[in-house]
């Protein structure tokens, strides 16, 4: 396996969660910033489970030495490089945004021209409890972003009901490992401690990404209100979504519905009616935490959901991925606790 991209946040926990895999050799890891250094002199935490030296980017040397890349690299250069991976005939799970939107006109609109349209097509959404059966057939896979992972299972069974009425309010906090590894001044610590604070108000790039595949469950157009937060920790994405129902469902069915779309989700574990998740419930982990409460005054459902941005919301859900594309068990490495305290 080669890990592209492997210094950064994504990367670096990719190789985490990889060197705990029964079936995985990493063979290639590249870092354009620290190309020939070892990968331990970077991140201590690797030593003696990742000894590589890290390379440039080289397209045709990645194809001889590995079956499938995980490509963490920034949206917008990922699309060259992983449609050149797919011709020399790699498996790709991308990890960036450039293959999650099927319309080149919506990535347009949100990020800038694509340089591989073709692909987009052909790429597989990797939200895996949605598209498992395409996952294991793909040969590439879009790997959702974090803030749409957290959203779209927390609302998908609502949605495959066709039990949603109007637009969907979403409020996000994410931990600032979301922004990636950057030495951006307002995500510096003085900047981040002590601080709450909402960002990209109503236009996040991820609100195309959530209504596409909100759309593909109910069947038809589905508009929603998303709003981010940053908050002063380093890991967690918490999701509040408020959602008005065309009837009435009662504490029993919503348990029902919930658990019965998820039966075969490892990682999807739903509380008790009136339990919700928080943040330190899944640090480190694969999960994805849900809780639910009707408000009859509002007359609105109050859905809640927690992840780990890092794992679940990435380099975990992944994985999780690469075990389908392979024919492995799904939850192969991925196991482990979340990390208490």
């Amino acid at each position: 396996m080669a890990v592209l991209g492997a210094t950064g946040y994504t990367g670096v926990e990719l190789l985490r969660v990889l060197a705990q895999h029964p079936r995985v050799r990493v063979t290639v890891v590249t870092s354009q910033q620290f190309a020939g250094k070892p990968l331990s002199e970077v991140y201590p935490s690797l030593a003696g489970k990742c000894d590589l030296v890290l390379e440039e980017l080289d397209v045709a040397k990645v194809a001889s030495r590995s079956a499938l890349a995980f490509a963490a690299l920034p949206h917008k250069t990922s699309m060259e490089v992983v449609a050149a991976l797919v011709e020399q005939g790699l498996r790709v799970v991308d990890l960036s945004a450039d293959f999650r939107l099927h319309d080149p006109e919506v990535y347009r609109q949100w990020y800038s021209p694509h340089k591989a349209p073709r692909l987009l097509r052909q790429a597989v959404y990797g939200l895996t409890e949605i598209h498992r059966r395409s996952i294991s057939r793909a040969r590439l896979v879009a790997n959702p972003g974090c803030y749409p992972t957290g959203a779209v299972l927390g609302l998908a069974p609502l949605f495959a009901r066709r039990l949603v009425r109007g637009t969907v309010l979403i409020d996000a906090k994410s931990g600032v490992t979301g922004a990636g590894r950057s030495s951006a001044v307002e995500l510096s610590f003085s900047e981040v401690n002590e601080n709450f604070k909402a960002y990209s108000v109503g236009v996040h790039r991820h609100t195309p990404e959530i209504e596409q595949e909100l759309s593909e469950i109910a069947k038809s157009t589905v508009s929603i209100l998303f709003v981010p937060h940053l908050v002063p920790m380093s890991r967690g994405i918490l999701s509040t979504m408020y959602v008005e129902l065309k009837r009435r469902v009662s504490d029993t069915e919503l348990a029902l519905l919930y658990k019965t779309f998820y039966h075969n989700g490892p990682f999807v574990r739903i509380l008790p009616y009136g339990v919700f998740p928080e943040t330190k419930e899944v640090r480190g982990s694969n999960d994805c935490v849900v809780g639910l409460r009707y408000e009859p005054r509002a007359k609105r459902l109050i859905v809640i959901t927690a992840l780990d941005n890092l794992v679940k919301g990435a380099a975990g859900q992944a994985v999780q991925n690469m075990n389908l594309m392979y024919g492995w068990p799904e939850a192969e490495g991925l196991r482990g606790a979340a990390l208490v305290p």
